[in-house]
């Protein structure tokens, strides 16, 4: 079973409908999928609201747990915490905050911001992660990712040493933007195996840690 908590739409950038992304994750064996398009504030309510509605009728007739979120993307760091609580309001089960990757100009003072927000869920691609944030997402409880994603898996070995080192949660994402990225069960263990990760610890990772999500997520079975 693969569960995956990042991934985008034609809503943002990526190609396949909400509904479409759902039913070929269905296809790779997803127990769970979130789908987190690109928002800032303007287009917030919209995408949730969309999203909302097509993983509500996924859910009732597919055997996948299809989970409405949002990636807050190039938010100024001062204005993360109260859009977060914004989306979730609106509906977001789920929040990713997009982190500083070391592939994008992404304001310094972003990891930050988001592992501060009690309304955040995970950090997307945070990049050379400082030892200080590695503590701080261990003790506020907010995962970090380990990206299958060009690009932003660059730093995976040392976002998954240091969650290693203070006892921060993990979790492995797709970052999906077309049919392409998505997992498959021998690709997220391939992956997470290529971060150093041991075979308990990737247990955790690919099972464990999606399981502690989903039960805090009001659409838990």
């Amino acid at each position: 079973m693969v569960y995956d908590f990042h991934t985008h739409t034609s809503l943002s950038d990526g190609e396949l409908s909400p509904m479409e992304l759902i039913k070929r994750a269905l296809v790779n064996n997803y127990h769970a999928i979130a789908l987190t398009d690109h928002s800032s504030t303007g287009d917030l309510s919209r995408i949730i609201q969309e999203i909302t509605e097509v993983c509500d009728l996924a859910r009732a007739h597919w055997n996948i747990l299809a989970i409405p979120g949002i990636e807050l993307t190039h938010v100024p760091p001062q204005a993360i915490a109260e859009t977060a609580k914004k989306a979730k309001q609106l509906g977001a089960r789920i929040v990713v905050v997009h982190g500083e990757t070391i592939i994008e100009p992404v304001e310094k003072g972003t990891n930050l911001a988001a592992l501060h927000s009690p309304h955040v869920d995970i950090l997307a691609h945070p990049g050379l992660l400082s030892l200080e944030e590695a503590k701080l997402a261990a003790t506020n409880s907010i995962f970090l990712e380990i990206s299958a994603r060009k690009g932003h898996c660059l730093t995976n070995g040392h976002i998954a040493s240091l969650a290693q080192q203070v006892g921060a949660k993990l979790l492995l994402n797709s970052d999906a933007h077309n049919e392409q990225d998505l997992l498959t069960p021998s690709l997220t263990n391939k992956i997470a195996r290529g971060t150093g990760l041991n075979n308990t610890a990737r247990h955790q990772v690919l099972v464990t840690n999606p399981q502690v999500l989903i039960k805090k997520l009001p659409l838990a079975p």
